[in-house]
C-alpha cells in the first residue's frame, strides 16, 4: 500500500477509472468480474498500490477497450517503477516539484510557451536563483539553493542520449527581463543561443511587434505522453505547478501553443533577434 502516490501513479489510476466509467461498469461490478472486493478496484484507481501488466490487459478486455496503443502505454507506465534522481529531494522540496521532474523524465516530446520568464529547462543557475529570491513568501537561502539544484538537474533530459524533442516559444518580454542584472541576463541569452543549436531543440521568439496572442498571460508546459490520452499540461502558479490532463483542456492548450508558434519568428530569425538583444546589454 502506497502512502503518497506520485502524480504519475495517480494519473495511471485515473486512466483506469476512465476506462471503467466509459464501459458503464461500477467498481463493484468489476470486482465481481475479477473475483475481488470492490475496495481493491478502488485502491487500484486511487493508485494506492501497483497493478500488474496482466491485470491491466484483463481490465481492458472487460472494458471492451480496443485501443491497443493506449493499453500498451498503460502497461509500460505500470512496469516502469524506477526511483529517479528526484527522490533525493523527497523530504526537501514540495511533492509537486518532484512530480514535475518525473513528468519531464517520461515525456515523449516537450512544448512550452512563456511570456515573462525564460522556461525553467533553459535557465542558467544565476537566472533561476534570482527568480527564487523574489518569491512570496520568501525562501530561506537553503531553500533557494535546493530549488536551483533541482531545476538544473531537470535540464539533464535535454542532454541525455536520445533526448525528447523540445519546442519553446518565448516572448520578447522574457528576453528583456533582467533577473540578476544585465550581466546575468547576457549570460542567459548566450545560453539560449548555444542551446538553440541543438538538433532536438526548437527555439522561437514572439516579438512585441506581433501584438496580442492566445496564452499571453500564462506559462504553458505541454508534455506529450506515448499516446495523446496520456498528455499532460503544467501551468505555473504562485503556489506551485499545477498539472492538467482533462482531454478538453489538453486540446485547448495544444491550440494555444499552435497559435503561439504560428506568429513566432523562424528559428534563424530568432537567433539573430536574441543576439541583437544580448549585444545591446
Amino acid at each position: 500500500m502506497r502512502g503518497a502516490p506520485t502524480a504519475r501513479q495517480s494519473r495511471f489510476g485515473a486512466e483506469l477509472r476512465k476506462l471503467r466509467e466509459r464501459a458503464g461498469l461500477s467498481a463493484t461490478e468489476v470486482g465481481r468480474l475479477l473475483g475481488v472486493r470492490q475496495a481493491q478496484i478502488s485502491n487500484m484507481e486511487a493508485a494506492r498500490f501497483g497493478v500488474s501488466p496482466e491485470r491491466i490487459r484483463t481490465l481492458a478486455h472487460h472494458y471492451s477497450c480496443t485501443d491497443t496503443r493506449l493499453i500498451d502505454a498503460l502497461v509500460e507506465m505500470a512496469a516502469r517503477r524506477e526511483r529517479g534522481w528526484w527522490e533525493e529531494y523527497r523530504d526537501i522540496l514540495p511533492a509537486a516539484l518532484l512530480d514535475l521532474a518525473e513528468l519531464d523524465h517520461h515525456g515523449m516530446a516537450l512544448r512550452t510557451g512563456h511570456t515573462s520568464h525564460i522556461p525553467g529547462l533553459l535557465q542558467v543557475p544565476e537566472h533561476a536563483r534570482e527568480i527564487f529570491r523574489n518569491t512570496v513568501p520568501a525562501y530561506t537561502a537553503p531553500e533557494i539553493e535546493h530549488r536551483v539544484s533541482h531545476r538544473i538537474k531537470r535540464q539533464s533530459i535535454l542532454h541525455r542520449d536520445a533526448p525528447a524533442p523540445y519546442r519553446a516559444v518565448i516572448h520578447e518580454a522574457a528576453l528583456r527581463m533582467q533577473f540578476g542584472g544585465a550581466a546575468v541576463q547576457k549570460r542567459q541569452l548566450r545560453h539560449l543561443l548555444d542551446i538553440s543549436e541543438y538538433e532536438h531543440i526548437t527555439l522561437r521568439v514572439i516579438p512585441y511587434a506581433a501584438g496580442a496572442y492566445p496564452g499571453a498571460g500564462q506559462a504553458i508546459y505541454y508534455v506529450h505522453g506515448p499516446v495523446p490520452q496520456l498528455d499532460t499540461v503544467q501551468l505555473d502558479q504562485s503556489h506551485g505547478p499545477v498539472l492538467i490532463d482533462a482531454e478538453a483542456e489538453l486540446d485547448v492548450y495544444r491550440h494555444v501553443l499552435d497559435r503561439m508558434e504560428a506568429i513566432a519568428l523562424p528559428e534563424a530569425a530568432t537567433r539573430e533577434f536574441i543576439h541583437d538583444i544580448a549585444h545591446d546589454l
